[in-house]
């Protein structure tokens, strides 16, 4: 009896350790570590150097996270008339980097004496055990002198918006200008136009708000693009000094007892509402109203006879106001004829009047 009790305590226990530790599967192959390769590899040039960013991947072709080995950068140029990627290879510079971890990258190159040379560039990665990723596809340059930087650069309010101007020490065919701009609360300069020549007008600028402005020069260069240094930044608050433009197609009509006056709406965003000006025969002009909402106005504290001026000028919220509209006269009869009375005649026919002349 105490063995059979034994056996079956024994039992127990292994029964019990097995159901704890669950069902053990086969063995999972071992992971290859082979990094993703890089997908973005891009170049340009900026002055006397390139400039090669890709992003490092963070996993491998099994979707584990990579342990970063190596990152092995190669770039060189290639003049023969058909492209061997061995030979290439071969003769490319390795280039050291600085990163160390998954994310952005970006590595400064000098062209040295790749001017006027088409530079070839590519990367891969390795995993900590060794096992490297498939290259990326090549980013291509063709290094051209480099460009010097705009002069200069000015900022000044005008009624659209921020009006910039520069110098340019290095006009060469082809060139063109990246604007960038930071406004308040930003922290850096964003890319917000482009130019074909030595001036832009930023339109999208609001009035009462600081801007910050630099521009680049920009080139074309083979397959990609050469860039100049930007030039300092220049800051700006832009005020509202512009008034609107003077109200047009004014009309003045003498009525019965009044002069009635209409013009054309002016077109302003900013725009508060007009003021009448008025001149007596030999006198100068005096405004005669208040703000008017609507591009019309009675007068009626006029007399007969007289000739009058008058012109039109518009003003925004700002309380900048225009010049004068191109002026108009008119003049108010002087005292009208009373109508002949006519006295209605007995007709022809009994309970009628004949009231023609």
């Amino acid at each position: 009896m105490r063995r059979r009790s034994s056996f079956a305590c024994s039992l127990a226990v292994a029964t019990a350790t097995l159901s704890s530790c669950g069902y053990v599967g086969d063995p999972l192959p071992p992971a290859l570590n082979i990094p993703e390769r890089v997908t973005d590899l891009r170049m340009h040039q900026v002055a006397d150097r390139l400039v090669v960013e890709f992003t490092v991947p963070s996993r491998t072709t099994e979707g584990l996270l990579l342990r970063l080995g190596e990152i092995e950068l190669r770039a060189g140029p290639w003049e023969g008339s058909a492209f061997d990627e061995q030979s290439w290879y071969a003769s490319a510079a390795r280039i050291g980097t600085s990163c160390d971890r998954p994310g952005p990258c970006r590595v400064d190159i000098p062209t040295g004496p790749w001017t006027d040379r088409e530079v070839f560039c590519r990367v891969r990665v390795s995993h900590r055990k060794g096992r490297w990723s498939d290259w990326s596809d090549f980013s291509i340059v063709r290094v051209v002198a480099p460009l010097g930087a705009p002069r200069g650069l000015r900022a000044e309010a005008a009624p659209e918006g921020v009006l910039l101007t520069w110098d340019d020490p290095d006009p060469r065919p082809g060139k063109s200008y990246r604007l960038y701009r930071k406004a308040e609360r930003q922290t850096d300069l964003e890319l917000v136009g482009t130019s074909p020549e030595a001036r832009w007008l930023d339109r999208t600028a609001e009035f009462g708000r600081q801007y910050e402005y630099a521009v680049e020069a920009v080139l074309p260069a083979g397959a990609s693009e050469a860039r100049s240094e930007r030039t300092p930044p220049v800051s700006i608050v832009l005020q509202d000094r512009f008034p609107p433009a003077a109200p047009s197609g004014l009309l003045a009509v003498a009525g019965p007892t009044s002069i009635e006056l209409a013009w054309d709406p002016n077109q302003e965003t900013d725009l508060a509402g007009y003021f009448v000006w008025r001149a007596p025969p030999g006198g100068d002009f005096e405004r005669i109203s208040g703000l008017l909402a609507m591009p019309a106005f009675t007068d009626v504290s006029v007399e007969r006879g007289k000739r009058y001026r008058y012109a039109v000028s518009a003003a925004d919220r700002l309380g900048n106001e225009s010049l004068r509209s191109p002026e108009m006269e008119a003049e108010l009869p002087g005292e009208p004829t009373r109508p002949e009375l006519r006295i209605a005649t007995p007709a022809n026919e009994p309970g009628k009047f004949d009231a023609s002349p």
